[in-house]
This record gives structure tokens, sequence and C-alpha cells, in this order.
């Protein structure tokens, strides 16, 4: 087993159920998301948000372990409801999931939970590493994973 393999070995036996909140303001990206994660055992999209106050709240009532947002949403984007959800909740962490990922836009991040972030153009290949990243304590970014320590 790879060190990764392992962290997540102990992650999943620590938890029995990883709770996934996906937001993103187009239903079929959503479904998309929910079938490839759910791919995975033990890992479930416990709560769908179509923009980024919904996201905001249903974080609040599900409490997940991890939080994949969408930039680019009405009623509140994605850069402020990860703001609000770090301040209630600092211990989940939050990916960012967008069509237009620059590397200049993911050095200014700011929010401390933002321990990741995947082009939607890339989900098939780096969506599943990347939750896997942020749930053993890493970060993800760009195709970069990295653990702690």
């Amino acid at each position: 087993m790879t060190p990764t393999e392992t962290q997540h070995s102990a992650f999943q036996s620590a938890v029995s159920t990883v709770r996934i909140l996906v937001a993103d303001d187009h239903e079929v990206m959503r479904l998309g998301m929910r079938n490839l994660l759910e791919t995975q055992p033990h890992w479930e999209v416990c709560a769908e948000a179509s923009n980024g106050k919904e996201a905001v709240e249903k974080t609040a009532e599900c409490n997940p372990d991890v939080v994949i947002l969408d930039i680019t949403m009405p009623t509140m984007n994605g850069l402020e409801a990860a703001n609000r959800i770090s301040t209630s909740h600092p211990q989940i962490p939050i990916i960012l999931f967008s069509l237009h990922l620059a590397n200049d836009m993911i050095n200014t991040l700011k929010c401390p939970t933002i321990r990741g972030a995947v082009s939607k153009g890339e989900a098939g290949r780096d969506l599943v590493d990347a939750v896997d990243a942020v749930l053993n304590g890493g970060t993800f970014f760009r195709g970069k994973k990295a653990f702690p320590g």
C-alpha cells in the first residue's frame, strides 16, 4: 500500500461514511459530481446546492466532511460562500471547482479552509484525488497533492 492508500484507509476506518456537499449552479454538473464521487466506497453526497447562499445554509444543516464549491454561482459566489463557511465551520475543508482556474487566482486565495482547487475540465482525473487529499489533511492545487509531514 502506498502512503496515500494507507492514510485513506486509516481515515475510512475512523469514519464510516464520508459526507460531501456539492455546490454548482448547473444541475447536470452536480449530477456528474455525485456520480463520480459516489463510485468511491463509503462516500456519499449528503447535500447539493445551486448557489453560494444555499451552500452556506446546507453546510450548517448537514455538517459535511468536505464542501466542493463552484466559484461562479448566482446569489452568492463560491469565494464568498467559502469565507462564510470558513468562519462558521473552520474544520470543514473546501475544494473550489471552476472552469476558470488560473495560478494567479489560486495564489491569492485567503480563506484558510480552501484546501484544494479542481478545474471542471479535469474533474474526471482530479476530483476524487482532491477529496482524498483534503480528507487526509493535505491540499490539492492544479494537480499537485501535498500531504502533511
